[in-house]
């Protein structure tokens, strides 16, 4: 690796992480704070009615609340101080793999430039839709969860206004530099590959996954970065992809549908283990969602393309013919 390499893949990365940390910074900021105020017992109270319908009991809406408003950490510490059911524990899961750290995530997806409306509905429809279908499907999983092991707990309480503000701030200030760890060895790692010409090695072997998924080869490096790094991490590479590889609209919804499924699949997986579940199951199922919902939201996309090139050779053809 060449002196210029490393210091354009510097550049890059520390560009990236300037932009997604001055989203990332206020929201983690806002958020961390709420958590300690009366607002998230509102939230929770205001939820609890609906969790018997997907097979949840009320206290359950603490880790569901936390784990949208903060990330996986909170709600997994949460979880593991309740009296939970086996089945309940899985059906959180579920849920929390495909839907969490929404208010992060979402406002990221919008520098991409994909529609904040899109990527909730996706989200939030596909963890009420699981857990309902969990619930539904399996009859058992009554037995008491019994966890493995406790890590420290992201939910202590904090009292003062100066502490909850401290607190707020060391949140924000790691999840900054979590990013930079993050975001400037990945985008260093890429230019490496840019300038050895990898890249285009590396999207020929992608193709036929990225061929079945119906969308087009040049989103193979987005859709790696978001599979090993999540959706806020593998922003970055999503936003230089947007710009050098040229992806287009269509291709970068259907990426990002596939990855609001299935992203950080070792992360998001492993950081389970504490509740005891097995491992196997959760990643399939997020799996399979991820690659069947891809395919038909293209295929409905190609035909709604198709009818409205249809409609315009039409008319285009009527309009001559009434000229003539």
């Amino acid at each position: 690796m060449n002196r210029n390499t490393f210091k354009q893949g510097l550049r890059t990365g520390l560009l990236t992480t300037w932009k997604l940390g001055r989203i990332i910074f206020p929201i983690t900021l806002f958020i961390t704070m709420l958590g300690q105020t009366v607002v998230m017992d509102w939230l929770v109270r205001v939820l609890s009615p609906f969790m018997n319908l997907i097979g949840l009991s009320g206290e359950a809406a603490i880790p569901v609340v936390l784990g949208n408003m903060l990330n996986l950490y909170a709600a997994i510490g949460a979880m593991l101080t309740m009296d939970l059911t086996v089945k309940e524990v899985f059906i959180l899961a579920v849920m929390l793999s495909f839907s969490h750290n929404l208010f992060v995530e979402s406002a990221v997806a919008k520098q991409v430039g994909l529609k904040i409306w899109v990527v909730l509905i996706v989200r939030i429809g596909l963890a009420l839709l699981s857990a309902w279908v969990i619930n539904l499907v399996w009859q058992g999983g009554g037995d008491r969860a019994s966890f493995g092991f406790v890590p420290s707990d992201g939910t202590e309480s904090i009292e003062g206004y100066g502490a909850i503000a401290l607190h707020g701030m060391e949140s924000a200030v790691i999840g900054i530099l979590q990013l930079a760890a993050i975001v400037i060895p990945i985008m260093i790692f890429i230019q490496v590959m840019k300038d050895l010409k990898w890249l285009p090695v590396f999207s020929k072997w992608m193709t036929p996954f990225t061929r079945m998924l119906g969308i087009h080869p040049n989103t193979s490096t987005t859709l790696a970065a978001g599979l090993t790094f999540g959706l806020a991490y593998g922003a970055g590479v999503m936003i230089q992809a947007v710009k050098e590889d040229e992806v287009k609209q269509k291709d970068l919804y259907l990426v990002f549908i596939f990855l609001v499924a299935c992203h950080a699949v070792v992360e998001d997986t492993l950081i389970f283990i504490p509740l005891g579940i097995p491992l196997w199951p959760l990643f399939l199922v997020r799996l399979v969602t991820a690659i069947l919902l891809t395919i038909a939201v293209a295929i409905v996309w190609n035909r709604l393309d198709k009818k409205r090139d249809a409609d315009e050779t039409s008319t285009a053809s009527t309009y001559s013919h009434s000229n003539n």
